[in-house]
This record gives C-alpha cells, structure tokens and sequence, in this order.
C-alpha cells in the first residue's frame, strides 16, 4: 500500500510582541527626509528668515541718522533681527506643518502607513514628535544665525543687542519655540481637515487674519481679547526693549496661552486620526 504524505504547514517564527513606537518613529523620519519638498521648504524658511531680517536691520541702520529720538529710543534690536523669522518664517513652517500628514492623504500613502503600523496613536504621535525636532532645529538654527547677522549689520548705529542682556536670549530662542508651536498648531489641523488648502486657508486666519480685525474692535474689548489670541505669544515673547503691555499676560504666559490652545487642537487632532476611516 502507497505511503501517504501530508504536508506539513511551514514553520513560522515566533511572533516578537507589538511593533514598537522607535521603529515607528525611525520610519517617519525616514518619510520626511526622503521627500524633496521637505528640503525645499526647510530651505525657504531658512532664506526667508534671515533674509527678511537681513533686509529689516539693514535698512535700519542705513536710515539711523534720520530717525527721531522717540523711534531711537523705542528702537528694539532683537526684535528686529528676528522678524524675518516671526512674520515669514511662522507662514512656511505652517506649510510644512499641514502636508506633514495632509500629504499623505492627497496621495493615498497614508492607508499604507496605517497598514504596516495599525496602532494609529503611535503613528501621530511618531509624526508629531519628528515634525517637532525637525522644525524646533531648523527654526533654532535660523533665529540665531538671524540674530547675529542682524546685530552685525546694525553695528554702525551703536544700538546692538547681545545674548546676554535682559530678555535677548528669551527672544531668539523664544522665537524658534514660537514658531515650532505654530507648525504643530497646523499639524493638528491637518488631522482634522485633511486637506492642505483647507488647513493652510484655516491656520493662516487664525494666526494673521483675526488678530487684524480684532483691531476694529473697540478699544477696551481689543484690550480684553489681546492677551487671549495666539499671535499675542510671539509679539510679548520676542520685545525686549520698552515697558511691557499691562493688558498682556508675561511673555511666557503668552507663550503658555498658545500652548495650550495647540495642545488641545493636538488631542482633538489625535482622536480624529485614531476613530476616522483613512
């Protein structure tokens, strides 16, 4: 009688546990450097930033001896070599903030993510923390170079700042930490809207717009709302010369405001990525 065979199932190995949130965040990493429009939009930031603040102190200094005594007096120095940084460079890292994930979604790209890593908190949160070293670095890296740039094109007025005065080392660094929180403010928007126009459109209102037309209200209601608006937090964090605004919370508080506005978006955003069908 013929001897039966029967095949035996293949061997497997063992499973080896969760997949783990290092290898998740290595591969974001891996994600957001492998993709050209990063460096491009790192680049701008760069540019913008110091070159805004290049052309700002360097005009200043060529009109010095024109100013009146009231604007030589109220002149801030750090302010002004970190400007580029605080009205342009916020502008590009929300940019990159929204097609950190939006950009996932336009291609599709964002179901394969989900499918080699299911555990869709840890996927946020490995984009949230890379999104977050990167821009914090970068913006770093700018505000400085920014700031020492600007105090050098600003020596012949004899009105320079050093980082070791009051309040000058708060701003510059202040700054980047400012700007890095805007990108995460448009991160968390993008796993809301999911779309880059949208939260660009939303975020840019939110941080440009409203402010503006907060001036026409009245006075005292501005004065009550002020304190309360994110873009407060940059204007009081990077001011180093002149009395303080009485109706602002302390720079930091400021700072805290817009803190705490972007961590709840940041929660909001979290819930939404982990119910919401990709």
């Amino acid at each position: 009688m013929a001897a039966t065979t029967q095949a035996q199932a293949p061997v497997l190995p063992p499973p080896s546990g969760r997949a783990g949130f290092g290898g998740t965040l290595r591969s974001e990493f891996t994600k957001i450097r492998s993709v050209r429009s990063t460096y491009w939009t790192l680049l701008a930031l760069l540019v913008v930033s110091i070159g805004i603040s290049a052309a700002v102190t360097a005009g200043t200094a060529a009109n010095w001896s024109h100013a009146s005594p009231a604007d030589k007096a109220t002149f801030d120095p750090t302010q002004a070599s970190v400007a580029g940084l605080f009205y342009l460079g916020q502008l590009v890292i929300v940019v990159l903030g929204a097609m950190t994930l939006t950009a996932e979604y336009s291609t599709g790209m964002i179901r394969t993510s989900l499918t080699a890593m299911p555990r869709r908190l840890a996927v946020y949160a490995a984009k949230m923390v890379v999104f977050a070293v990167v821009a914090l670095v970068i913006t770093l890296i700018a505000a400085f170079i920014a700031f020492f740039l600007g105090q050098a094109l600003l020596s012949s007025t004899h009105d320079t700042a050093t980082l070791s005065q009051p309040n000058v080392l708060r701003a510059v660094i202040g700054g980047a930490l400012y700007v890095t929180l805007c990108g995460l403010f448009a991160f968390a928007a993008g796993a809301i809207l999911r779309h880059t126009a949208a939260v660009i459109s939303t975020v840019v209102g939110l941080l440009f717009v409203i402010p503006i037309l907060a001036h026409l209200l009245p006075h005292t209601w501005y004065q009550d709302l002020e304190r309360w608006l994110p873009s407060s937090a940059g204007q009081a964090i990077s001011t180093t010369v002149g009395p303080a605004d009485l109706h602002l919370f302390s720079a930091w508080g400021e700072f805290a405001v817009f803190a705490v506005y972007t961590a709840i978006l940041l929660i909001v955003g979290a819930v939404v990525f982990k119910r919401r069908d990709a």
